[in-house]
């Protein structure tokens, strides 16, 4: 239980830096660090999700992002299994992202949509834990 209270406060710590992001004006330094702290964010939040499966007898072995968002989602943790998929699918594109069209349509997604999922997982968790 230690583990994943701590993986859940760093969880929100990096939502809230995260946020933080959105408070200034879109430069392309801000949007480029937004979507780095995105990344961190996404991390954070699949593996606060796989401890907590794990601590409830879901699952017992080391898992994949998107097995664990399924689980999750099976689970009724989130509730929209397809935006946290696209969430996935976006990380792993950051990765390896040159093209600057594409990253600004990554930050679009991350204010318009992904935000709420990271907060809807972190009152789901906070009820929780």
């Amino acid at each position: 239980m230690k583990r994943l209270n701590e993986r859940y406060e760093d969880y929100v710590k990096a939502l809230n830096k995260l946020k933080e992001a959105f408070l200034e004006n879109p430069t392309e330094l801000i949007i480029d660090g937004t979507l780095q702290r995105y990344e961190f964010t996404f991390e954070l939040a699949w593996k606060t999700l796989k401890d907590y499966l794990e601590y409830n007898g879901y699952i017992d072995s080391l898992s994949s992002p998107r097995a664990i968002i399924q689980l999750a989602f099976q689970a009724k943790i989130i509730k929209n299994g397809n935006i946290w998929i696209q969430m996935m699918l976006d990380r792993n594109l950051l990765s390896h992202l040159y093209d600057e069209e594409k990253s600004r349509e990554i930050y679009n997604n991350i204010k318009n949509k992904y935000l709420e999922q990271f907060e809807l997982l972190k009152r789901y968790l906070q009820e929780v834990l």
